[in-house]
């Protein structure tokens, strides 16, 4: 049966992290929320739980959940390598809005969809996240909504889509401002092969500008293409 606890309460924070970290080592799925939009989370190293997170939003294989850890030391275990313009990535925006793509450890054993070998990793900021990604390890996590609707901005949002197919939702009030994470995609740093330098390309533009990667990364940010005749 489904349970939205409100973590605003202590009481109801602990009893539903309890059973919110039971639903994931069942391999369950859980709603939970961070600090751009509601999450639904299922357990990265069960191949079976992650599928069902797929098919509760909606989803094909060829839309693979991003992973969110707890910690930043966590993301040189999934990934191959962490070049090191990632690491200032990482230390002007983690915990936060950034989402990046690299070459996924090869050694993991896990099942996330047709990633063609990467992993997408954030660390996401607000307690709840971090407390019970300190808990549970990596979570397969993707924005709490079925695939064409709008991200779930409140816990109630999610269940009106999700219903059933979610045993646990820790509702924390109404996110901060509704925008998704940024994702860049830094895989050629690790992975060119021609001797030419990498570039870190933005896949989707979100709470992280354009201005504030620049600032960070300088002309290893890809250009922006300069707009079509007709496309102001």
């Amino acid at each position: 049966m489904t349970t939205i606890f409100d973590c605003r309460d202590e009481a109801q924070l602990l009893a539903g992290m309890r059973h919110a970290r039971q639903a994931i080592g069942r391999g369950d799925l859980i709603v939970i929320p961070t600090d751009t939009v509601y999450g639904i989370a299922a357990d990265a190293f069960s191949a079976t739980a992650v599928q069902r997170l797929l098919d509760a939003k909606g989803r094909g294989r060829d839309q693979p959940p991003p992973v969110l850890i707890g910690s930043k030391d966590t993301l040189s275990a999934l990934a191959e390598s962490v070049p090191e313009a990632v690491q200032r990535l990482v230390e002007a925006f983690w915990p936060g809005g950034l989402t990046i793509v690299l070459p996924a450890q090869p050694s993991l054993v896990w099942d996330l969809g047709e990633t063609r070998g990467t992993v997408a990793v954030r660390m996401p900021e607000g307690r709840v996240a971090l407390e019970l990604l300190a808990e549970t390890g990596p979570l397969a996590v993707s924005s709490a909504n079925l695939t064409g609707q709008a991200a779930a901005i409140s816990a109630h949002d999610a269940e009106r889509m999700l219903g059933d197919s979610v045993a646990v939702y820790l509702d924390d009030g109404m996110s901060k401002d509704g925008v998704a994470s940024t994702i860049v995609d830094a895989t050629s740093l690790v992975r060119r092969a021609d001797g030419e330098r990498g570039e870190v390309r933005i896949l989707r533009q979100g709470v992280v500008s354009r201005s504030q990667l620049l600032e960070v990364l300088g002309d290893l940010l890809e250009a922006e293409e300069p707009p079509q005749d007709g496309n102001p």
